[in-house]
């Protein structure tokens, strides 16, 4: 155990896919010990995959010992059912603070249904459920400084955490980091697509589309280049990648596009906001 080991007791309310995944991440970086962690899960099948990483787990608050405080709570349930949710851990949230990773429920409707707490709201993507994670987080008013500590350190563990300080930030990350992976996923699929239409077999041309975005990305990282550096190091004049160049960078090409894209993700992000708020 380091410093930034909690002693707990940790709630996690949903163990689903991102719920599970983060969960091992926290146990895996040693932040918490399995016997001080807590998951309510009501379906059987998530329920036991959790208790197969050694953590308590309940099928309601039912279950919770009446005097049970959480020092950190973090509900990882569908948006849909977070209202109708939320009062039942009103006892045992109150002393501690309280993560949702729900995507477009603002801190003001976590709060009505909690009451006067601490609050952080996260917004994770899926590559952190293997620790490669773009986290970005806001808290509330309530939340100290020592709790938001707490929580960036929990969260480090999936991925690199970004603090921003309005709520609006965290729409719009949802739109690149939070719908991003997507974006990518499909860019592989075209990538793929191409390679088969210029003769490649469809194995080998899907291998080379992931392979080349691994590498790209983690030679981007690597090197802290700016990315239009890296381009224009890649790009030979009268070259092939300078001929492709042409045609993605041309009038109706992939940034306009992207932008295109990330503007309906955001516009979406706040109007389910507004309809979760209402």
């Amino acid at each position: 155990m380091d410093d930034n080991t909690m002693s707990g007791p940790l709630l996690l309310v949903g163990c689903g896919n991102m719920g599970r995944a983060m969960l091992r991440g926290w146990l895996d970086a040693g932040f918490i010990c399995a016997d001080a962690v807590h998951v309510v899960e009501p379906a059987v099948s998530l329920r036991e995959e959790a208790g197969a990483l050694g953590v308590r787990t309940h099928v309601s608050t039912e279950t919770l010992e009446p005097g049970f405080k959480a020092a950190l709570a973090i509900f990882a349930v569908k948006p849909q059912v977070m209202a109708a949710a939320l009062p039942a851990y009103r006892p045992h949230v109150a002393e501690g603070v309280t993560v949702s990773i729900a995507a477009g429920i603002p801190l003001a409707s976590i709060a009505a249904g909690l009451g006067e707490v601490a609050i952080v709201r996260a917004m994770p993507n899926t590559p952190a459920a293997i620790g490669k994670g773009s986290i970005v987080l806001c808290a509330n008013e309530r939340a100290s400084a020592a709790q938001i500590a707490s929580v960036t350190g929990l969260l480090s563990a999936n991925g690199t955490v970004h603090r921003v300080e309005s709520e609006a930030a965290i729409d719009a990350a949802t739109a690149i980091s939070g719908s991003g992976p997507a974006y990518v996923f499909h860019f592989i699929e075209c990538l793929a697509d191409a390679g088969v239409n210029l003769g490649l077999p469809a194995p080998l041309a899907l291998a080379l589309a992931r392979e080349t975005v691994e590498g790209a990305g983690a030679l981007a990282m690597a090197t802290g280049t700016p990315p239009s550096d890296l381009r224009r190091q890649v790009t030979s004049p009268g070259g092939t990648t300078e001929a492709a160049l042409t045609v993605l960078m041309g009038d109706e090409g992939l940034r306009d596009v992207m932008r295109k894209a990330a503007v309906a993700a955001h516009r979406r992000a706040v109007e389910l906001a507004g309809n979760i708020s209402a």
